[in-house]
């Protein structure tokens, strides 16, 4: 795992409260070699419009 994917599950753990085991269910699913973390985290329920919005811009300030 990359170093930028490892402090996403941080900032996913500490700012938004997903559980650990949340994130280790989605990572282990097949769909995750073909879409980004966050979309999954959304398409599978586990985080709001908001929330998503909100990675995706911690995730253009981390560039």
């Amino acid at each position: 795992m990359s170093s930028r994917n490892t402090r996403l599950i941080q900032f996913l753990q500490h700012e938004l409260a997903i559980s650990p085991a949340e994130i280790d269910v989605l990572l282990r699913h097949p769909e995750q070699n073909h879409a980004p973390l966050p979309m999954l985290l959304w398409q599978y329920g586990l985080i709001t419009l908001q929330q998503l919005t909100q990675i995706f811009d911690w995730l253009e300030a981390q560039l």
